[in-house]
């Protein structure tokens, strides 16, 4: 193999690396909402209950996998990064908390399990375990670390992070707001800008990530507080 075909063949390394885990969580969505019925056996009236767990351990295994292809450095400005996270945080909030829209009670209920201690606990770890590791390494490294980059050359990897055009930023923060249910948009779209301003500001994947996590484990002690299940 010359030097150019393995050229060829790390470009295609890295583009599934940055790539293929977020296809993987979105399958796993689909296949969720695909079985779901409610009414039938459990494991079709509530799927997500096994669904979850699998798409945790298959999506984690490959970020482990390609563990190498991706580009995290030392965390830069940690306190503009964390304003973000608790900023993003309060907008997904606002509409119950601060303005009386009505609770979002349906969804992933792990008091389902209320009953058998040991199942609960297994349940509500994964579950944030899913919400405030997995979904901030997946979808910042697809959305941040290859998107963001990509609209500006099919050769992201030569685009330095964090690299502003008007295009990217705009279809970036569209393309994240729909990837999420309707409800979720308002409160998306503002999620998908600011975390690209963190990229920009930072130039750096890890306080990305972190933002994501902060946010999404903010978001997730709210829900159990609150009891509603809808927002995750």
């Amino acid at each position: 193999m010359n030097s150019a075909e393995k050229s060829d063949v790390a470009a295609k390394r890295r583009l599934l690396a940055y790539t293929l885990p977020m296809l993987l969580f979105i399958l796993f969505l689909g296949v969720g909402s695909w079985l779901k019925a409610p009414g039938a056996a459990p494991w079709r009236a509530a799927p997500e209950f096994w669904i979850y767990p699998l798409q945790t351990f298959l999506c984690a295994t490959l970020l482990v996998y390609f563990r190498r292809d991706y580009e995290f450095h030392a965390l830069r400005q940690p306190v503009f990064t964390i304003a973000v996270s608790l900023l993003v945080f309060a907008a997904w909030i606002a509409p119950q908390q601060f303005f009386h829209f009505a609770p979002r009670l349906a969804g992933f209920n792990p008091d389902t399990f209320a009953g058998s201690p040991a199942l609960h606990g297994s349940t509500l770890l994964l579950r944030f375990v899913r919400l405030a590791v997995l979904v901030p390494f997946v979808e910042e490294i697809f959305w941040r670390g290859f998107l963001l980059r990509y609209v500006i050359t099919e050769s992201f990897e030569t685009v330095p992070f964090g690299t502003f055009s008007w295009l990217s930023f705009s279809i970036v923060s569209l393309a994240f707001c729909f990837s999420h249910s309707r409800p979720d948009w308002p409160a998306a779209l503002v999620t998908g800008a600011f975390y690209n301003l963190v990229a920009y500001r930072t130039k750096n994947l890890s306080s990305c990530v972190l933002a994501h996590a902060l946010t999404n484990l903010a978001l997730g002690v709210w829900i159990m507080a609150t009891k509603q299940w809808g927002f995750w």
